[in-house]
């Protein structure tokens, strides 16, 4: 299990211990992070098997799960899932993400917020739009047309997946989600959409619709 940190140190703790006792291992990046959330989540939780990682320069969130990542494979780690720091994503359904996995039918899998149109009602309606327009950007940029919802970071890979990617060319700011489904692409890795209801709370995001609208187009130029 890997989740970046950073000023998420509001529901970091809450992230951590909802973590299901079926996952072996939990590795918490703290990227550079203002609020010291990894001293913090250190200071005040006592489970055996979290680990901490703190970089001294932030890299972004894309650079916190690579790091999370290089960790997990080091260590052993047969499926590597990532979960956001901040709450949005919720661990009781991390079964179901890595179950096409396990089943041999994917080798990457990641959440989709866009069946359940009861839920979208919840989604803000300029982030609605904006995914909507970037799913349909990124079925022609990675060729994954069955697959929406391209910057959803609940995600989860196979080791075997992981090891084909070079990960020193992965983004790692938040292009990282993304331009990972082209590095998926291109190694022929089977990718799987599992439908996921997002809940949303009170984080902050630093990727606005501005930044998106000024850097995107060019990265996906660049994918494509």
């Amino acid at each position: 299990m890997v989740i970046p940190s950073y000023k998420v140190k509001k529901h970091i703790i809450d992230v951590v211990e909802n973590i299901p006792d079926f996952v072996d291992g939990i590795v918490v990046i703290d990227d550079a992070c203002p609020q010291k959330s990894g001293h913090y989540v250190k200071e005040q939780t006592d489970i055996n098997n979290l680990h901490v990682l703190f970089h001294e320069v932030n890299k972004g969130c894309g650079g916190a799960v690579i790091s999370g990542c290089r960790y997990a494979l080091t260590n052993g780690a047969d499926i590597i899932v990532k979960v956001d720091g901040d709450g949005q994503m919720d661990p009781n359904q991390i079964e179901k993400l890595v179950s096409p996995i396990i089943s041999g039918v994917a080798g990457y899998t990641k959440g989709n917020r866009f069946k359940d149109h009861h839920k979208l009602r919840d989604m803000p309606k300029i982030r609605l739009f904006g995914n909507s327009i970037l799913s349909f950007m990124m079925k022609v940029c990675s060729g994954y047309w069955n697959i929406m919802d391209p910057t959803n970071g609940f995600t989860a890979i196979s080791k075997r997946s992981l090891e084909l990617l070079n990960l020193d060319d992965l983004h790692e700011r938040y292009y990282y989600d993304p331009g990972m489904l082209v590095k998926l692409n291109i190694e022929n890795i089977v990718v799987q959409d599992v439908y996921i209801s997002a809940r949303y709370q009170d984080e902050e995001s630093s990727l606005t619709v501005s930044r998106i609208l000024r850097e995107y187009p060019v990265l996906m130029f660049k994918s494509f």
